[in-house]
C-alpha cells in the first residue's frame, strides 16, 4: 500500500527578513484531514509559516506543495484555483469595515461564481448560520460586532467558497475563556462535517489540547517536532520543555486530558 500523499508538503523552506534567517531547511507534511496546530517562541515564524503556505508569501528557497501539486511557477489561473481550495481566517478579521457580513462573505463568492444574487445571498447566509452567528449580524458592519462574533464572521468569510483547507491565525487571541472555548467547538464541529483540514497558529493552550491532533513545534529555525500534544508535552528537548514548563501548561494539559479521557 503506498503512502498517502500530504495536502500540505513544506520541503526545505528558508525565509529570510534582510539578514534576519528565520527559517531555514524547515521540512514540514500534513496529511487530509488533520487538525494541525503551528507553536513554537516568539519570533519562530508560525505566522510566516502559514502565510507560505497560503500562497501569500514566497520563501527565499525551498519547496511549497499543496493537494499534490508543486506551487514553483504556476500560471495566474493555476494559483487561481489552488487559492480556491484554501479558507484564511486572519487574526483581526481582516473583514471590509465599508461592508456588513453578509456582503463581506459574498464578496469572494460573486468574484469566483456566477450566480444570481438571490442565491449568492443564501450562499453566505448559509455561512453565517454555519459558525453559529445570528441571521441579525448579516446587517451589521464589522465594527458593530463584539469580538467573538467577528472572529466567527472571519470564518464564516473563509469558508465561503467550501475550502478544503481552513487556516486560521491566532484564532482565540483577545477572547476570553469561555467565547474561547465554544470557538474551538465550532472548530471541531467544521472540521467533522465539512470535511475539513485545519492549520492554525495559536499561543493557546486550551486551544491546542481541545482543537489539534497534532502540533508542529517551530524553533531553532526548524520544524523540532510534530506529535499529539500529550507526546509534544514529553518531549526531551530544552526548547520544548521550557516551552511547556509552566503552571498554565500544566493546567492547560490537567484540562485536555480529562477532555481526551
Amino acid at each position: 500500500m503506498q503512502p498517502l500523499t500530504p495536502l500540505v508538503e513544506l520541503n526545505n523552506i528558508t525565509t529570510q527578513f534582510g539578514t534576519q534567517v528565520v527559517h531555514q531547511n524547515l521540512n514540514l507534511s500534513i496529511q487530509r484531514g488533520e487538525r494541525l496546530a503551528l507553536v513554537g517562541g516568539s519570533g519562530s515564524g508560525k505566522s510566516v509559516l502559514l502565510s507560505e503556505i497560503a500562497l501569500l508569501k514566497t520563501p527565499q528557497a525551498g519547496s511549497v506543495a499543496l493537494f499534490g501539486q508543486a506551487t514553483e511557477n504556476l500560471s495566474s489561473s493555476e494559483l487561481i484555483q489552488l487559492r480556491k481550495k484554501m479558507g484564511m481566517m486572519f487574526q483581526q478579521g481582516a473583514l471590509f469595515t465599508s461592508l456588513n457580513i453578509l456582503e463581506n462573505i459574498m464578496l469572494p463568492i460573486r468574484e469566483h461564481q456566477r450566480l444570481p444574487e438571490s442565491f449568492l445571498k443564501e450562499l453566505a447566509m448559509l455561512k453565517i448560520k454555519l459558525v453559529g452567528l445570528p441571521a441579525s449580524a448579516a446587517t451589521k458592519l464589522p465594527q458593530e460586532l463584539s469580538g467573538g462574533m467577528l472572529k466567527r464572521a472571519a470564518v464564516a468569510r473563509a469558508l465561503a467558497l467550501d475550502p478544503n483547507l481552513l487556516l486560521l491565525d491566532e484564532p482565540t487571541a483577545g477572547l476570553d475563556p469561555a467565547s474561547a472555548s465554544a470557538f474551538d467547538e465550532m472548530l471541531l464541529e467544521l472540521h467533522a462535517t465539512m470535511d475539513l483540514t485545519l492549520i492554525l497558529v495559536t499561543h493557546d493552550l486550551d486551544s491546542l489540547w481541545q482543537v489539534s491532533n497534532q502540533v508542529a513545534f517551530l524553533g531553532e529555525k526548524q520544524v523540532l517536532c510534530k506529535a499529539p500534544m500529550e507526546a509534544l508535552t514529553m518531549h526531551s528537548h530544552p526548547a520544548i520543555k521550557h516551552y511547556f514548563a509552566n503552571i498554565r501548561a500544566a493546567g492547560a494539559r490537567n484540562r485536555g486530558l480529562g477532555v481526551n479521557q
